[in-house]
């Protein structure tokens, strides 16, 4: 059983930065893949960004040059760094682990 906590959302402008953590409740280096999605209200959870246990990373179009997802096994923490925030970024923001863990959101607001 994997427990995921995230932290990090909050309230900021357009054009404003977030760092989303998520917090592991076991050795991730064990867990292949991790990652970020969101979901906006009346929309489906759609993916943000995934990392894989080698490195590997993969953003969601919307995001690319303004997301960087990373690891930190030695804290068992995945983050999000959120630059150039856009109001059409607004959701609640779930951590995802391998396979199919989620943990509760954080919610993210931007406004215009």
């Amino acid at each position: 059983q994997v427990q995921l906590v995230e932290s990090g959302g909050g309230l900021v402008q357009a054009g404003g930065s977030l760092r989303l953590s998520c917090a592991a409740s076991v050795n991730i280096f064990s867990i292949s893949v991790m990652g970020w999605y969101r979901q906006a209200p009346g929309k489906q959870r759609e993916l943000v960004a995934i990392i894989t246990r080698g490195g590997s990373r993969n953003y969601a179009d919307a995001v690319k040059g303004r997301v960087t997802i990373s690891r930190d096994n030695t804290k068992n923490t995945v983050y999000l760094q959120m630059n150039s925030l856009k109001p059409e970024d607004t959701a609640v923001y779930y951590c995802y682990a391998a396979s199919d863990y989620w943990g509760q959101g954080t919610q993210v607001t931007v406004s215009s």
